[in-house]
């Protein structure tokens, strides 16, 4: 895969799945904006690691909606284009509803909201404005294999997730004739910093043999399955939601 002359956006793009991502889109020729939200030192790190230049680093909250316009518009403004976006960002918190407050309950539902669902519709939006007027672009958007079997003590997240496929083949569907193409990658535990404590936890055995792999996946695996999705030649999977779990849920 080659993505040279092509300018990426990554939505959390300093760490984990993100930053693998952004070294992999790197490698392949691409100039790549690595949004972040408040670490700027990770930021900084990723971008010092990966090969090429011109790369940026932009800070934004996706969950505010005058703050995403601004992303892309900065980096629309420094690159002059936009052609691949990545929605990354996310956030996994747990609210067991049994021991979770109302408030609290409330609160969680609406940060995770804000950010998996509303923030990554607000990207779509404005990316998609733009690669409109240019003549296409691709979009991949990183949901969850808790979109589908459930997501115990984390409700709001795989209801993120599961709301976050359905706008994602919608706008495959209305997206395909300005030749923007919408793909979606559903990973299961992948090893990142927001896994850590639960992986490193009492149940953390029981969710690697969940995989006959015994394993839970790697970062680069899964910025594989995006940058197959995002590359030329894959347009006709628009709407493709990408199983990348280890055969450790298999959807019928």
């Amino acid at each position: 895969m080659d993505f040279t002359g092509k300018n990426v956006l990554i939505t959390g793009g300093s760490r984990g799945i993100g930053k693998a991502t952004a070294l992999a889109f790197a490698k392949r020729g691409a100039k790549v904006a690595i949004n972040f939200r408040s670490d700027k030192e990770a930021a900084k790190q990723t971008a010092q690691e990966m090969q090429g230049d011109d790369h940026i680093i932009v800070k934004a909250d996706i969950s505010k909606p005058n703050a995403v316009e601004a992303l892309v518009n900065a980096v629309v403004n420094e690159f002059g284009s936009l052609d691949i976006v990545v929605n990354n960002a996310g956030i996994y918190a747990p609210h067991p509803l049994a021991s979770t407050n109302y408030k609290e309950w409330q609160s969680t539902w609406k940060k995770t909201m804000d950010i998996n669902l509303f923030g990554a519709a607000n990207v779509c939006y404005c990316a998609g404005q733009q690669m409109i007027k240019q003549g296409g672009g691709r979009i991949v958007n990183v949901s969850s294999r808790g979109a589908f079997r459930g997501e115990p003590q984390h409700s709001a997240y795989g209801a993120s997730k599961a709301a976050l496929n359905a706008m994602s083949q919608s706008l495959a569907q209305e997206l395909a004739p300005h030749q923007i193409f919408v793909g979606i990658i559903a990973p299961g535990f992948v090893e990142t910093d927001m896994a850590k404590e639960i992986l490193d936890s009492e149940v953390g055995e029981g969710i690697r043999n969940q995989s006959p792999l015994k394993r839970v996946a790697q970062p680069e695996e899964v910025a594989y399955g995006i940058l197959f999705l995002a590359s030329e030649g894959s347009e006709f999977m628009t709407g493709t939601i990408l199983d990348i779990n280890g055969a450790s849920y298999l959807r019928s």
